[in-house]
């Protein structure tokens, strides 16, 4: 609790300082017609993104911040902030949303070059001011700098300090890692003490000519680190041209020289069939020259140097390189190869209840694989198809084979995943042959739509309408009942049911029905009562004898048949907004006090990080309304929504009902075609 407290108390100072520091700044832009071009500049990126987890792919809402940087409307920002994303959308410093899509993100440098759908936008006004890109080599320790963004998704705002680093790496290699890329590799960040808080990732730093001199992309305890402006330039201009950007790959890692008195930067290691391995590189060599360049490294901070000369060769290129080796001169050519993605992008099977990807160069030589064949199992759902085969698969496991069909990528086990399952209502057990480490496995999995969670229907039974308490010993004392009498107490009377027909009423002692007494008098005979009336039947008649006010009792009740409990109502499980919704049983409208004519449907699950979660549907709701439809069954419910997925609707508005309140929410999916 005192964390919370703490955290709680932490971010109402940032808040209260943030505000403070934009007021102190308000007269600095003013004086600065250059700082305020950029700050109108300043985009709030929201991000709708998924991530495997559990066997399934995981929505979640972020927001981050970015700035425009051409009349076309594009958008420079992070890629954490929007690498990932399904759906973009910015809000300009007058509040104006629109749209954006991705043209391309890379990991190793934290970037993404986002656009906007300027033809959606209806106004015809100018609506966006640009920034521009400054020299980020000019930069000196101790400039003045600004920090701009959308800190916590609020609206626009700046903070003010200088610059006290110009090459700050994190100490650890491996302690900054996107996508399976290490962001450390190529950036060396601007450090400075300009307040930034999570969601000013993606904004820019600028310095006193309103040029952008840096892109923001950590904070590190009271320092922040800007990715500097001329690397992220660059790296803007191939993501918007390609949507992607083309490295080299040799397979050279490298460290600084141990010898501090030493030239060059030392070989730490060669990877296993690669470009240098082929050139005869060895780990311990020193290079000293690099495709004509002279080439050093005395400390971690001068790694990031050589990589950007070495990557940033044109694939295919024959690179002479010069060094020693063992103190003896030395030189080797090496071709480059293209440099692929860490990571291939991960896609959710649902008729496996797992979530897999497709090997690239490096993945497969992470797992020491002779070839890229087969899929890689990256999440696993419990319970589901994957999760339940004997044994079961788990992260890391390489699905080969299907039966006799080899599978070596995502759309081949999809494309056999779609025979096996078409046209079948239960799941189709089939053997499935897969690695893990150097063993060969099998397993069976049933492939195919989950079973249909038929619950055996209860016989129709009497039912009287009322719920009740037992008449403990403590309660025959306090209410001056003799203890003689034994017994149940009244504590509600549920609306148009025999108990309300006949005259029951809260409060009301009932001892006996029929003449037969209600034996109940410990807490644990609460259902004595219950059974005795289910002895019944569902048209019978019964005596029902107590005190009213201690006064006796006697009424005569007609038994009806028990309305269908939850279970044995219809329901709906969609499997593509996750969700699942049933209709009305007679204790939603005792429990919400809905009348008899009251219609929709109940949402009995929301499956988290779903598309239904993430547009804030809650179990329990009640559901009213889809585009504007009425709902009266799931039978309706489920014609309106295929009509829906047919059609691709990329906005669906519900209106649902919570409490006392009611709201409209907007379900706004991804269509992928690849999910089965």
């Amino acid at each position: 609790m005192n964390q919370i407290k703490n955290r709680l108390s932490y971010i109402h100072f940032s808040l209260v300082l943030l505000s403070f520091q934009s007021n102190l700044l308000s007269k600095k832009l003013d004086q600065n017609p250059n700082l305020f071009e950029v700050y109108e500049a300043i985009v709030r990126v929201e991000v709708i993104s998924e991530k495997g987890a559990g066997g399934r792919m995981m929505k979640s809402r972020s927001t981050g911040s970015g700035v425009i940087i051409s009349n076309e409307g594009l958008i420079i920002t992070n890629h954490h902030v929007a690498g990932n994303a399904n759906r973009l959308s910015c809000r300009l410093h007058n509040g104006e949303e629109i749209m954006a899509d991705l043209l391309g993100a890379d990991a190793m440098t934290d970037l993404a070059v986002l656009k906007l759908r300027l033809d959606e936008n209806n106004s015809n006004e100018n609506l966006f001011q640009t920034a521009t890109f400054g020299n980020s080599d000019k930069v000196e320790i101790g400039d003045i700098c600004y920090a701009m963004g959308s800190p916590a998704g609020l609206s626009q705002s700046i903070t003010r300090g200088i610059i006290s680093n110009l090459a700050m790496i994190s100490p650890f290699r491996t302690s900054f890692r996107l996508d399976g890329e290490n962001v450390g590799e190529l950036v060396r960040w601007l450090g400075h003490d300009a307040v930034i808080f999570p969601g000013n990732s993606g904004g820019p730093l600028v310095n006193q000519k309103g040029e952008i001199i840096g892109i923001n992309e950590v904070g590190i305890g009271s320092l922040g680190g800007a990715i500097p402006s001329n690397l992220a330039k660059e790296v803007a201009a191939e993501l918007t041209a390609n949507g992607f950007v083309s490295r080299s790959w040799t397979g050279i890692e490298c460290q600084p020289l141990i010898d501090p008195q030493g030239e060059g930067i030392l070989v730490s290691g060669i990877i296993d069939g690669s470009p240098a391995q082929d050139a005869g590189l060895l780990p311990g060599d020193i290079i000293m020259i690099y495709a004509g360049k002279e080439v050093n490294a005395k400390i971690p901070e001068d790694i990031p140097i050589f990589n950007q000369l070495a990557y940033g060769i044109k694939p295919g290129t024959e690179v002479k390189i010069v060094g020693t080796r063992k103190g003896k001169k030395k030189s080797w050519i090496l071709k480059t190869d293209n440099r692929e993605a860490a990571f291939a992008k991960e896609i959710e099977i649902r008729s496996w209840g797992i979530t897999v990807r497709d090997f690239t160069r490096m993945s497969a030589l992470e797992n020491r694989r002779s070839d890229r064949n087969g899929v890689q199992v990256h999440t696993v759902g419990r319970g589901g198809p994957s999760y339940s085969a004997k044994p079961s698969l788990l992260p890391g496991d390489v699905i080969v084979r299907i039966g006799s069909k080899k599978i070596g990528c995502i759309q081949e086990l999809v494309d056999e995943s779609r025979k096996i399952t078409l046209n079948q209502k239960k799941p189709v057990p089939k053997i499935v042959h897969f690695e893990r480490n150097q063993a060969q496995l099998l397993t069976v999995v049933k492939i195919g739509p989950e079973p249909d969670e038929s619950q055996p229907l209860e016989a129709w039974k009497p039912w009287l309408g009322l719920s009740t308490q037992v008449l403990t010993q403590e309660l025959r004392e306090a209410l001056d009942v003799p203890l003689k009498f034994k017994g149940v107490r009244v504590t509600q009377v549920y609306p148009d049911t025999p108990a309300k027909k006949g005259g029951i009423k809260p409060g009301d002692l009932l001892f006996r029905i029929d003449g037969q007494i209600i034996a109940a008098s410990r807490p644990e005979d609460s259902e004595v009562f219950g059974n005795m009336i289910k002895q019944y039947r569902t048209d019978a008649s019964i005596r029902i004898e107590g005190f009213r006010e201690n006064k006796p009792l006697s009424l005569k009740i007609n038994l009806s048949k028990r309305p269908p409990p939850k279970n044995e109502l219809p329901k709906l499980k969609d499997k593509t907004f996750e969700f699942t919704v049933r209709e009305i049983a007679f204790s939603d409208r005792v429990r919400e006090r809905l009348d008899n004519n009251s219609s929709g449907l109940i949402v009995e699950n929301v499956e988290p990080a779903g598309w239904a979660a993430l547009a804030g549907l809650q179990q329990g709701d009640l559901l009213l309304e889809v585009d504007g439809k009425s709902l009266g069954s799931v039978l309706q419910f489920s014609k309106i929504l295929q009509k829906l997925i047919l059609e691709r609707a990329q906005r669906i508005t519900v209106f649902v009902r919570r409490g006392i309140h009611t709201l409209f929410l907007e379900l706004q999916p991804d269509w992928d075609n690849s999910k089965i």
